[in-house]
């Protein structure tokens, strides 16, 4: 009989500690998106406004240089041009430039939000 009362026992501590770490990690869970969650928002509403930025400074740069050049076409093709470049460089090493920064990047934010 005492053994029986030892194992209810036992089984209701069990019971009693994985409610406890379930909660826990709900908690935890919910820490990580809510420090994640803003910091992408704000990364993304800053991609936007760098492109913006990008946009009408290539638009001046594009009127600049038709103006300086006596055409309507010329500096928007040398910014098209320069872009292209500037694209083909990143294609060619978007792993190296690009992917793995960016990866381990993302990875030290998670790890840090994690501490």
């Amino acid at each position: 009989m005492k053994e029986s009362s030892k194992i209810e026992e036992f089984a209701e501590s069990l019971k009693s500690y994985l409610n406890v770490v379930l909660a826990l990690n709900k908690l935890e869970a919910i820490e990580r998106t809510s420090v994640i969650g803003p910091s992408l928002i704000t990364g993304v509403l800053l991609g936007i406004i760098g492109i913006l930025f990008i946009l009408f400074v290539s638009l001046g740069l594009g009127f600049y240089l038709s103006a300086q050049l006596g055409d309507s076409y010329s500096g928007f093709t040398i910014a098209a041009g320069f872009y292209f470049i500037l694209g083909l460089v990143l294609f060619l090493g978007r792993t190296k430039l690009v992917e793995r920064p960016l990866r381990d990047k993302i990875i030290q934010k998670i790890l840090t939000e994690i501490k």
